[in-house]
């Protein structure tokens, strides 16, 4: 063996040629591939982002927004603040056809609503993604149209996940996704895009002065509220009074409560005149559980609080200091935000 070695050395023809290694200092191959996923990202939802235009006939100092085109019949998503009070609203694509879309309902407390170009063909249209498979500091790709320029893209990672965000009315919206892809002015109802081309979250806000904190909608709830828009008009919620956010179950809490959950949805405030709070609720409490269903994030929470539950007592286990306590409560409907 150690003769056929030397040899091996001695001899070139006998020699087995190896691969360079690669240079740690030349980071060009995984700039390609950072560059690849991007540009491939977009590639496949590029085609079915649309500037969303309420301007002229009777309102003429409308705004331009973004959308995402979700079904090849035109079903469309953007930001309830794009079109809201909009009396005519047309769809731009990215081979610059213009068409009339219909509001089908508008839901402001996840700043979403609902369209459905007029036209009768095959859209190019990007499906919803898992949003409860995303992971912080996973790449992150928004395109839209910011200030008026079409198809502009920007890249980031997701910075957290499962946010409060409190909109400027007041209303807090739930399952929102953090990131640092840049957001300006225009950019709002377009998608936010994985690297594996899934649009994942529908952009919502930039806080002014936050240094690029940006934020989006989770398209696990942009799901369900599409789906209550479709077969009610609105989205009709049971209310309980609780802002939250997904966390983290500890492993050794979830041990020792004998729960399975990885994740639950952490409440961050308490209405004081709310069912929670007069069910004894704290803030920081980690539901985990409603009615016997694991809640494993605020979207769990957002989808099992639905029109079923209004009037009827439930269940909800927490987490609190490590101990699973049980609290009953009476959800209440939700006002309907004014339109």
């Amino acid at each position: 063996m150690l003769n056929t070695h030397l040899a091996s050395l001695l001899d070139p023809d006998q020699s087995v040629a190896q691969p360079a290694a690669p240079d740690p200092a030349d980071g060009r191959g995984l700039f390609d591939a950072y560059s690849e996923a991007v540009a491939s990202a977009v590639e496949t939802v590029g085609p079915a982002v649309v500037r969303v235009d309420t301007r002229g006939g009777e309102q003429p100092r409308g705004g331009v927004g973004s959308g995402v085109v979700i079904s090849p019949d035109g079903l469309s998503l953007t930001n309830a603040h794009v079109v809201s009070g909009a009396r005519q609203i047309r769809l731009s694509d990215s081979e610059g056809r213009i068409t009339v879309a219909r509001l089908l309902g508008i839901d402001p407390d996840t700043d979403l609503a609902l369209l459905r170009a007029d036209t009768a063909r095959d859209f190019a249209f990007a499906p919803l993604g898992d949003s409860k498979m995303l992971r912080r500091g996973q790449l992150a790709i928004a395109i839209g149209n910011p200030l008026g320029f079409e198809s502009t893209v920007t890249a980031g990672v997701i910075s957290a996940l499962g946010r409060s965000l409190r909109a400027t009315t007041g209303r807090t919206i739930e399952d929102v996704i953090q990131t640092d892809a840049a957001l300006n002015p225009g950019n709002s109802g377009g998608p936010l895009v994985s690297s594996r081309g899934e649009v994942i979250g529908i952009n919502t806000a930039v806080i002014s002065g936050a240094q690029g904190i940006c934020f989006a909608v989770a398209s696990n709830t942009a799901n369900h509220v599409l789906s209550e828009i479709i077969m009610h008009g609105r989205v009709r919620r049971a209310h309980v009074g609780v802002a939250a956010q997904t966390a983290p179950v500890p492993r050794r809490h979830a041990i020792e409560a004998g729960v399975e959950n990885k994740l639950g949805a952490m409440l961050t405030g308490i209405d004081q005149n709310g069912p929670a709070s007069r069910a004894g609720l704290l803030s920081h409490d980690l539901v985990v559980r409603l009615d016997g269903r694991p809640v494993t994030g605020v979207d769990d929470l957002i989808r099992l609080l639905d029109r079923s539950r209004i009037g009827k007592r439930v269940t909800v286990d927490v987490l609190r200091l490590g101990r699973l306590r049980s609290f009953e409560m009476t959800p209440i409907e939700r006002a309907a935000p004014a339109s």
